[in-house]
């Protein structure tokens, strides 16, 4: 049987956070009443001009550099024509044979291999409207707020053998922009989006095979989903004797399946032409050199930096140095007790089960990195056990706070006193004979029952270490 090699390449579109459009002042603010940001520019009315963002070629220019790209000096819009209802203008101003940025790459880790994958180009373009799909109206919508939005569109060469390779490609890229502080990166509401281009060839064989393109995948998981099922949809059809047809494919992630849209378009269905309304960007450089002055720590730079200064596992350096805003609240928590490690299990486990429940961000979280540290010192200097800092972690993140005053004023604070603690012990060996006859006996494990009962004596407040320490000594004699 034939063995396939999998061929990917990958088309991300990137919204950038400018606060106004491409071309015109409307606001980008998603979310606003259909059809309330837009203007006589955006929806493409005759005789109106367009007016770069200095902004947007900024925010794309910083991303070009932090992959690696050569940023060109000279870049040209062009007119991408297609008919759709929702773009007004009759075509999309994008980027063509002059984009403003190409030849870089981004590295990746899969299986704990580093693999190479080149970018091809990164340019900009605008972004087309919404079309609204009403089965009880039987009619459709068209909303022209997200059109003119800024984009950019990171092109990859066709480097990526398997879904994994991909989904870590798109991870790498997605943290990249968040990072820079250029795309919030929020794939539902279309932020961050990805088209693939997939197709399979025999093992050995040079000439790529005939390639399918995928579109409407809003998450990692449906990203990686779609790609397996395409697969082995063309694998199939190989095996069957037909060809695979070029073709632009729907995923449904509810069936798990691709579903034909239309056939592929090339590059000469879109007639480019440079745009007339809007003059070559050229770019001096200086501000070129300004830019990457400002570009911040890279997230793998982040992450070996956390590995080397902090002793972290390489997970956990991974998840905390790929968030920017995790990143700079782990190291404020750092600053205020320096327990890396601790406050690092702290944040993996607490912190990010009550982040995702609650659905908000680290930066929007009421529990300072300071209170979390303090949460963690007191545990360290036994004013609570562990066990009691998980159960008070919930109210902790809610209200915010001091954890010492919150121990302090609920009644909680471990009892280290040894003479206290001796009676504690005292009284449930006494009360159980039998146990005690039975950890002489050799049955070591009735140490857990003691601990119990002297925790219920206690409310829970005894400091388990002592009381460990208290009950060796005792039994043991």
């Amino acid at each position: 049987m034939t063995q396939y090699e999998t061929v990917i390449g990958l088309e991300v579109h990137a919204q950038l956070n400018t606060e106004s459009k491409l071309f015109c002042p409307c606001s980008t603010s998603f979310g606003q009443e259909p059809n309330t940001n837009v203007c006589e520019v955006c929806s493409g009315m005759p005789g109106v001009l367009p007016v770069l963002n200095r902004t947007a070629v900024e925010y794309a220019a910083k991303m070009a550099m932090a992959v690696d790209c050569v940023v060109n000096e000279h870049s040209v819009f062009a007119r991408k024509n297609y008919f759709y209802p929702d773009l007004p203008k009759g075509y999309q101003i994008s980027q063509y044979e002059l984009p403003l940025a190409e030849h870089g790459h981004l590295d990746i880790e899969v299986k704990g291999e580093t693999k190479r994958i080149g970018i091809t180009r990164i340019h900009m373009e605008d972004d087309a409207g919404k079309s609204i799909h009403s089965a009880s109206d039987n009619a459709s919508y068209v909303d022209l707020n997200r059109t003119g939005t800024p984009l950019i569109e990171i092109v990859s060469e066709p480097d990526m053998r398997g879904p994994e390779e991909a989904v870590a490609y798109l991870r790498e890229l997605h943290a990249i922009l968040v990072n820079l502080g250029i795309c919030d990166g929020n794939m539902e509401q279309g932020s961050f989006r990805c088209d693939a281009n997939v197709s399979i060839r025999p093992f050995g064989q040079e000439e790529f095979g005939t390639r399918a393109e995928l579109k409407n995948m809003n998450s990692f998981r449906n990203v990686q989903r779609a790609l397996e099922y395409e697969i082995e949809r063309q694998k199939d059809l190989v095996e069957d004797g037909d060809k695979v047809v070029q073709e632009t494919r729907l995923y449904d992630a509810d069936k798990n399946a691709t579903f034909s849209m239309r056939g592929k378009e090339e590059a000469h269905d879109y007639r480019y032409f440079p745009d007339p309304d809007l003059i070559p960007i050229k770019l001096d450089p200086a501000w070129l050199e300004d830019w990457r002055k400002e570009l911040p720590e890279s997230p793998q730079a982040r992450k070996q930096r956390f590995l080397d200064q902090y002793g972290l596992p390489e997970d956990d350096a991974l998840i905390l140095a790929l968030d920017r805003a995790l990143a700079q609240y782990y190291e404020a928590a750092v600053s205020a007790h320096n327990e890396p490690k601790m406050i690092a299990n702290w944040m993996l486990s607490e912190l990010l089960r009550e982040l995702n429940q609650s659905g908000i961000s680290v930066s929007e979280c009421k529990l300072t990195p300071e209170a979390l540290a303090e949460l963690v010192r007191i545990i360290d200097e036994g004013l609570i056990s562990g066990k009691i800092g998980k159960q008070i972690f919930p109210e902790l993140f809610t209200q915010g706070g001091s954890a010492e005053a919150y121990v302090k004023d609920k009644g909680l604070v471990q009892i280290s006193d040894t003479s206290a603690l001796d009676a504690a012990v005292d009284e449930v060996l006494a009360e159980n004979p039998d146990e005690v006859a039975a950890y002489k006996g050799g049955n070591k494990k009735v140490v857990g029952f003691f601990m119990g009962q002297i925790m219920k004596k206690t409310q829970g407040q005894a400091n388990p270490k002592l009381v460990n320490e208290i009950l060796a000594k005792k039994l043991n004699t």
